[in-house]
């Protein structure tokens, strides 16, 4: 544990709730998918978010079931709520960094370019900094003074309100069945209760693996990632899927070919990795005949709504289960292979995928 990095999460929660409601089709802001980030990243040990909560009465009830500290900012007769909060939370990020030298990461959430200086201060100071924003919300000065940045709308587990692609257009698929397909929802895990199935935990292991080695330069130990998959939700136990250790769990995932085991540092610790083909180069392959397909041949076809298109011909396809974020990532890679074509439209408004019959 003591090679382990403590994070300090502040949320300018006022700028991040707005934008998500402004910018993300009216959602309501969920702190989850974030907390999942950053529990690929470090053990996360303060948590504040600062607000006039009068504003968000629903908001404090989610925040509080995660244990953040609500510091409250009331709005006052000729005074700024939102200046007030901002140098509050400021003030306060400069003070931990101060007295809390084990703290060695900083997480700031908010896409206010006010905030530059503090990024500036607190790196200055020897923090990491990570940044979290909404896209459309978040000032293009921010991004570049942290030392990572994550935009909240492409995290996984944020659930837009519809099919759209990154930048909040309509799908455009052709086919008569489009709009039936598009308003079909992608099956998504519970959050409140433990899911049992072996499959979704394929997908959460694999995912987690893909996270672990997307944020370090060092190995995935079975120990780090368990350690993670405890973060994410601290009452997993491998016991619930019908194993009766996580090395056992591990092998079943290996022997199904979701990840590959190599001798570790330590004996009953090996480190945990993803396969690079197999899978992979199936899935490319279905990737590029369903594109072929709906393209009738040398069209193009829209990145939105084409996942769904996809579990029509393997209704099992995951991209998580082969290690990648979200299905845009996916498709970058099989763009990287030669199995497709990826290209950004400024016409659509969306990224289009076009295969050539060998």
């Amino acid at each position: 544990m003591d090679q382990e990095d403590r994070i300090a999460l502040f949320l300018d929660y006022e700028n991040l709730a707005l934008g998500a409601r402004d910018h993300l089709g009216g959602m309501a802001f969920d702190l989850r998918p974030i907390a999942d980030a950053l529990a690929e990243r470090g053990r996360v040990v303060v948590r504040r978010a600062y607000a006039d909560w009068s504003f968000f009465d629903e908001d404090r009830r989610m925040l509080t079931r995660s244990h953040v500290e609500l510091i409250e900012m009331p709005q006052r007769m000729g005074a700024s709520r939102k200046n007030a909060a901002d140098i509050k939370m400021a003030v306060d990020a400069v003070e931990l960094a101060f007295e809390r030298g084990y703290i060695s990461t900083f997480v700031i959430c908010t896409g206010d370019s006010d905030f530059t200086p503090l990024v500036h201060k607190l790196r200055e100071l020897n923090k990491r900094v990570i940044g979290v924003g909404v896209e459309k919300s978040t000032s293009a000065l921010l991004p570049p003074a942290c030392d990572e940045f994550l935009y909240y709308d492409r995290l996984e587990g944020v659930d837009l309100p519809s099919a759209r692609s990154r930048r909040g257009r309509p799908a455009r698929l052709p086919g008569p069945d489009l709009q039936q397909v598009e308003q079909e929802p992608e099956p998504q895990p519970a959050v409140e209760e433990p899911v049992r199935d072996v499959d979704t935990l394929a997908v959460l292991v694999a995912q987690t693996v893909a996270g672990l080695q997307g944020s370090s330069s060092g190995e995935v130990t079975a120990s780090t990632l368990k350690r993670t998959l405890l973060r994410k939700d601290p009452t997993f136990s491998e016991s619930d899927y019908g194993f009766r250790t996580f090395g056992e769990l591990l092998r079943h995932l290996a022997e199904h070919n979701v990840i590959e085991l190599a001798e570790g540092p330590a004996k009953g610790d090996p480190i945990v990795s993803l396969p690079e083909h197999g899978d992979r180069e199936v899935a490319f392959g279905l990737l590029r005949s369903v594109v072929l397909d709906l393209a009738g041949g040398e069209g193009a076809v829209a990145l939105s709504g084409l996942k769904n298109q996809l579990r029509r011909a393997r209704p099992d396809f995951s991209e998580k289960k082969l290690g990648y974020r979200s299905f845009l990532q996916f498709c970058k890679a099989a763009a990287t292979s030669g199995a497709v074509h990826l290209q950004w439209s400024p016409e659509t408004d969306d990224y289009l995928l076009t295969a050539h019959a060998s």
